[in-house]
């Protein structure tokens, strides 16, 4: 890929973040298990006509992993202050898994910052919270695993492959789609030290996040929404109705299921997913 790595200090932390192209601005954010490597199939495509810039998320990848501030109001001002610290006053944001929880919570916050929003495979907290049950809660384990203090890191280490090729094997409809030097790449970032750390903190921070998210339940995303999600991935479409999930959060909704992909389209199927955002970020002149 041509692009180039770099770090700015911004809202107090030291953020990476992956920049290519010009034109008008285009983020990216990832989700988990993934850091800004997840966007390798969508950099080179989508730089051809934007500037694209993937950051890592607090917490994650190369960016700092402190303590605190892992509640999604904390991570979109984040970005804000990234923003202003390119000089970028507005931006098409693209985010997946966690990445689409922040890019959620900006779009309600800093409806003024943005043009239009794309969210990948992604059920808000608060209906994933408000929908629990046994059914759900065993389709979202991991959620409750993570929340566990101290425990998850002290399993984890040392194993940070085995508990990332569960995630990668289960979680896509290819078993073997992440596999090789892009599975190892996933690795090592997360055995970084404080990676698991932060990622657990991003979890950690449901309560604040649903708290935030009803406070505001009834306000909708201003801009034009694409939801799309992977038709196969049991957590997501097959224990929601994702239409109606994304119908309560915004009025102008476009929506897509990619067949034959789990929770990662964008590194399962890349092709359809480049040309569905490219299709979508029409008329994105900055």
């Amino acid at each position: 890929m041509n692009f180039v790595h770099r770090t700015i200090r911004a809202n107090g932390i030291r953020q990476h973040f992956l920049e290519a192209g010009s034109g008008p601005p285009v983020v990216l954010l990832h989700g988990f298990p993934e850091t800004s490597y997840a966007w390798r199939y969508q950099i080179p495509v989508l730089s051809q006509r934007f500037r694209v810039i993937a950051p890592d998320l607090r917490g994650y990848g190369e960016t700092d992993k402190p303590a605190t501030g892992y509640d999604k109001r904390t991570m979109a001002r984040d970005l804000v202050e990234l923003l202003a610290s390119l000089d970028i006053d507005k931006i098409a944001l693209v985010g997946h898994d966690r990445g689409a929880r922040v890019a959620t919570r900006f779009a309600k916050d800093h409806p003024g910052l943005l043009d239009r929003l794309v969210v990948m495979d992604n059920v808000p907290t608060r209906i994933v919270s408000r929908a629990m049950n046994a059914a759900t809660a065993r389709a979202y384990w991991f959620f409750l695993f993570h929340l566990v203090p101290d425990l998850p890191e002290a399993l984890i280490a040392g194993r940070e492959d085995i508990w990332l090729r569960h995630f990668f094997s289960d979680w896509c409809f290819n078993p073997h789609a992440i596999s090789g030097a892009d599975f190892d790449t996933y690795v090592a970032a997360y055995r970084a030290p404080g990676a698991v750390r932060g990622a657990m903190a991003d979890y950690r921070a449901s309560a604040q996040d649903i708290e935030q998210d009803t406070a505001d339940a009834d306000t909708r995303i201003a801009c034009p929404v694409l939801s799309l999600w992977g038709a196969d991935f049991g957590a997501v479409a097959q224990t929601f109705d994702m239409a109606a999930v994304w119908a309560e959060m915004a009025d102008d909704l476009r929506t897509k299921a990619i067949e034959r992909c789990g929770h990662l389209p964008h590194e399962e199927q890349p092709e359809i997913v480049n040309e569905l955002l490219l299709d979508f970020l029409q008329g994105w002149n900055g």
